[in-house]
């Protein structure tokens, strides 16, 4: 398989890079740099290392603001489970950044494009190159905009601060009824929204906001709680 043009993954991720050798080097696999005799080309190995720093605080801030209500242990899990191997593939793989990655013909012949490893490899490589091409900013919204709704799909119902089910739990082996959750307004740009979620229950109202729509919920439960009083919370 020939290597596409580069500029190709530059229009997948909607980013330019200002400094094309960056983007070069992000694509560029220690098995093709091996290959060339007497060359001064540098892989994308030191990408590598820096893409997983940059990937780790971005989506760890990603899920700080989306779940304001969990905890430093369960917010470590999480993170593990969208920043690993098998993850980074599946989203370098919706940018087709194995068509454009540079590699030496053993790794070529052996369909290394389409391993998990060198595309996860090449996935950290190539949000360094955006990082330091464009900052953080540049880095934030790409990230951003392809882990979110991995973020707001997360199941966190086993947490100890789930307030939902503590809720739902709660008003159902009481009064039988379900609470109700509406949103009632959104605002911000895609990769930056706040969503606010209005909760009706018996005669209780709450309002509750979140950078998704299950923190938006859980802010109103919890805030549902509150004024029902300790014994709904510890029950």
């Amino acid at each position: 398989m020939e290597t596409k043009d580069p500029s190709g993954i530059e229009q997948q991720l909607q980013y330019e890079f200002k400094d094309k050798d960056l983007l070069q080097e992000a694509l560029r696999h220690s098995s093709y740099v091996n290959e060339i005799v007497d060359s001064d080309l540098r892989d994308n190995e030191r990408l590598e290392f820096l893409g997983d720093a940059v990937l780790n605080l971005i989506v760890g801030h990603l899920l700080m603001r989306s779940y304001p209500e969990l905890k430093e242990g369960d917010l470590s899990r999480n993170r593990a489970n969208l920043v690993n191997e098998s993850q980074l593939a599946q989203t370098a793989r919706s940018v087709n950044l194995g068509a454009y990655i540079l590699l030496g013909k053993g790794e070529s012949q052996t369909q290394g494009r389409e391993k998990n490893s060198i595309l996860a490899d090449s996935f950290e490589a190539l949000t360094a190159a955006i990082y330091l091409d464009g900052g953080f900013e540049a880095a934030y919204k790409i990230i951003s905009n392809k882990f979110q709704s991995l973020i707001e799909q997360l199941d966190t119902t086993d947490n100890n601060y789930d307030y939902k089910s503590r809720l739902q739990e709660w008003i159902q082996l009481d009064r039988g009824v379900m609470p109700n959750y509406s949103i009632i307004r959104e605002e911000g740009p895609d990769h930056e929204k706040t969503f606010w979620v209005a909760l009706t229950v018996i005669d209780i109202e709450t309002e509750g906001s979140g950078k998704s729509k299950k923190a938006a919920e859980q802010d109103a439960a919890r805030k549902a709680l509150d004024l029902l009083g300790k014994d709904a919370r510890c029950r």
